[in-house]
């Protein structure tokens, strides 16, 4: 791995600790040294322990008391399905609330096939799946809804588990769905093709679990 930048070295480092979780560079459950990391990235201890903090928050590294942060196990199958159930519980309610905004249709584009291995290749495509989830939340006008959606963090948590190759092509035509139920003013429709979109999602990633 490079030496971060040192202009926006908060940020790099951050970025470069969370691409490291994403791709089980550092494995799920293993006790992270901040030193070592710090050496690894040749900063200072400061902005690793300032990354960690956030990546505590995103639910991707655990702080315990004598021990220090470890890499957040990754979902169980179990787990997996309580997530998808909020997501039904919480998303389609925001979407059937929504009123249109002009950047909405731009949101609900995706990028595509990825040019580089790992997360560096499908960080953009997770940061803007993020942004379009969000952002139909914020629209719903429910704080509390929107807040609770954000909180959940489920894109980073699926996509550590695997980024499925069928999302190209096929998550984006669903966001648009959303986007003309919304634009409609069709409150029901867009609930539905949130849900139908969050459970097809839900299919792209249970071969993970296997059989």
């Amino acid at each position: 791995m490079q030496p971060v930048r040192r202009l926006t070295l908060t940020d790099d480092v951050y970025t470069s600790v969370q691409t490291l979780i994403m791709d089980h560079a550092v494995a799920p459950g293993e006790k992270i040294n901040i030193d070592a990391l710090a050496r690894r990235l040749q900063v200072s201890p400061t902005p690793v322990r300032e990354a960690l903090a956030r990546l505590e928050s995103d639910g991707l590294v655990r702080k315990r008391a004598l021990v220090g942060y470890t890499a957040s196990p990754l979902l169980s199958r179990a787990e997996f399905e309580d997530l998808v159930e909020m997501r039904l519980l919480l998303e389609p309610a925001a979407a059937a609330k929504a009123v249109y905004a002009d950047d909405l249709r731009a949101e609900a584009d995706l990028p595509g096939e990825p040019g580089s291995p790992g997360f560096a290749g499908i960080a953009e495509f997770t940061a803007q799946d993020a942004r379009f989830h969000h952002r139909v939340a914020e629209l719903s006008g429910n704080g509390m809804l929107r807040d609770a959606i954000v909180r959940l963090r489920s894109h980073l948590h699926l996509f550590r588990l695997n980024f499925p190759q069928s999302h190209y092509g096929t998550s984006a035509a669903e966001h648009h769905r959303i986007v003309d139920a919304i634009a409609a003013g069709d409150g029901p429709a867009a609930g539905a093709a949130m849900r139908d979109h969050i459970t097809a999602a839900r299919e792209r990633h249970l071969p993970y679990f296997g059989s």
